[in-house]
């Protein structure tokens, strides 16, 4: 469809509808201007996939009017895409310096470090691209460095929130500035487009400081070892963790890439300064199991994350009975069960475990209802446009805006091009946005045949026929039948035996044309594979001519 150039469009191309893979584009006059490219993860339903991408058909067609990607903060599901996609776009991406470093750092990873420009800006810095006027302002998110985007532009100001909180005593980072934001509010802002991660919770999301005091209480108290997990990226948790460990006189341990590659990072630009020296596995091990703390990652169950490997005893660093496990971090929906596994491979070996429920170890980074009601009161938006959430997420947020006060809101989800101004908001239209995949180092279509084809193996599992045949079409031996994954179990060879008579009579009966031939053997092993079993297995017939 042909967009209006004059008017102010908003299009998600990934993060309306869902929570990650956030990816959003604003348009003025023939220009657009990208905010984050992130991932998701993958669940059952790509089987073999970890990592999903958006879909940029859509601005990839128009790559030549896209001014520039600019990033709010260094999270996976707002950077995670660069490395695979930003090489495509061809145009500069502005971050300040620790998402700057976490970036290149991945830019590095897939040889494109000198091929795609990050250039670094700063806090409350302004960068005119095209019709658009950005800058960059400080809130708190639990990764340093978060910002809200507000974008100037002849009909409005925008306020890109991205992930935020308020926090007074955010460890890392400036607290809040009311002031700053009550200014922004009182020169105008045409729109927000707001978190809703959170919209449902009736409670502040809470101080990063604050967790410190139970973090000590329970570290202090361990008799043997102790390992906290938390996300690698927040910073500041770290920082609490690294004066909990000198607190409580234990030596500290980095167990997690991740981990290692954060603090390396956060270093270079001016954190985690009085940060205690760590020491490695082997003289983790020689420590007295009361002196020692690790901090490791895999707290949402990520099965090759160290803790996983470790409460299954494959890792160099040990834990046993009497020992303790802090997870400072918040069970994300859908990891119920990976964390589950990882948590009863602790309890039969008799270790301690404490979650966030038990205790105050952990405070989210997005913000509840009486957050969003303080930041609203300030900025006084004329428009409401709610994102990074499910659709339902989405829903109560324009709700909650309305009993705010705010004049308008719209909800929209990915692929809506969405009207702010003039007169609006309004969705006028519907654009393309789909879900990649990475599928070891190639990417493809989410709903491919690759993709597809794998579903099949997994849900009815594979036959495999090979038979040789002479130039008349008919059978030389007997077919050999391979299985995979279809329940036959103790009739295996049974089947087998019944499949390739199947094979047989099917060639028999065949016309002489190679290609009917081969359907012909295909259908009747699926045929007698259904009647054993009930399903309907992919069937791959290999006919050799002797």
């Amino acid at each position: 469809m042909s967009l209006p150039t004059d008017a102010l469009l908003y299009l998600s191309l990934g993060g309306s509808g869902e929570i990650g893979m956030n990816a959003s584009l604003y348009g003025l006059d023939g220009k657009w201007l990208m905010v984050d490219l992130g991932v998701s993860f993958a669940d059952p339903a790509y089987p073999g996939i970890d990592v999903v991408l958006p879909d940029l058909a859509f601005i990839e067609e128009r790559r030549a009017d896209l001014v520039g990607l600019v990033v709010t903060h260094g999270h996976e599901d707002h950077i995670g895409a660069i490395p695979y996609l930003a090489l495509e776009l061809g145009c500069p991406i502005y971050a300040t310096a620790f998402t700057a470093g976490l970036i290149r750092a991945k830019l590095d990873e897939e040889g494109l470090a000198d091929r795609v420009p990050v250039r670094i800006v700063g806090t409350d810095e302004e960068r005119e691209l095209g019709p658009f006027r950005i800058r960059w302002v400080p809130l708190s998110h639990s990764i340093p460095e978060a910002n809200a985007l507000l974008i100037a532009t002849r009909h409005g100001n925008i306020f890109h929130t991205g992930d935020w909180k308020l926090d007074e005593t955010p460890v890392i980072g400036a607290p809040v500035a009311a002031d700053a934001l009550k200014a922004i509010g009182d020169a105008g802002v045409l729109a927000l487009l707001g978190d809703s991660t959170n919209v449902f919770n009736t409670e502040t999301a809470g101080s990063e400081a604050s967790v410190r005091a139970d973090l000590e209480r329970f570290v202090g108290e361990a008799r043997g070892r102790v390992l906290v997990t938390t996300f690698a990226s927040n910073v500041a948790r770290l920082q609490t963790l690294g004066q909990v460990a000198m607190a409580t006189g234990r030596q500290l341990c980095i167990a997690g890439r991740s981990l290692d590659r954060i603090t390396k990072i956060a270093k270079s630009v001016g954190y985690l300064k009085d940060f205690p020296p760590t020491i490695d596995f082997d003289a983790a091990n020689r420590v007295p199991p009361s002196e020692l703390m690790i901090v490791a990652t895999g707290g949402q169950g990520e099965p090759r994350a160290s803790l996983a490997r470790i409460a299954h005893g494959n890792h160099r660093i040990q834990l046993s009975a009497g020992d303790t496990v802090l997870f400072s971090s918040k069970q994300i929906p859908g990891n119920e069960e990976a964390i589950g596994i990882v948590q009863n491979a602790l309890a039969r070996r008799d270790i301690r475990m404490v979650t966030e429920r038990q205790a105050h170890i952990h405070v989210s980074g997005h913000p509840g209802r009486p957050d969003i009601e303080r930041l609203y009161g300030w900025l006084k938006p004329e428009i409401v446009v709610p994102v990074h959430g499910e659709r339902r997420h989405l829903a109560e947020h324009a709700r909650f805006a309305a009993t705010l006060g705010v004049p308008a809101s719209l909800v929209q989800v990915n692929g809506e091009v969405v009207r702010l101004a003039p007169n609006g908001p309004a969705t006028i239209g519907h654009e393309r946005a789909g879900r990649l995949v990475l599928d070891g180092d190639v990417i493809l279509a989410s709903d491919g045949t690759t993709i597809n084809e794998r579903r099949r193996l997994s849900m009815d599992g594979l036959v495999s026929v090979a038979v040789a045949v002479d130039r008349a079409g008919k059978a030389r031996g007997r077919p050999e039948i391979g299985i995979q994954g279809l329940p036959v179990e103790e009739d295996r060879a049974d089947f087998i035996e019944d499949a390739a008579e199947a094979a047989l009579d099917a060639l028999a009966d065949a016309p002489k044309d190679r290609q009917r031939r081969r359907e012909a053997v295909r259908l009747a092993v699926r045929r007698r594979a259904t009647a054993w079993t009930g399903k309907k297995p992919v069937v791959d017939v290999l006919m050799i001519e002797v």
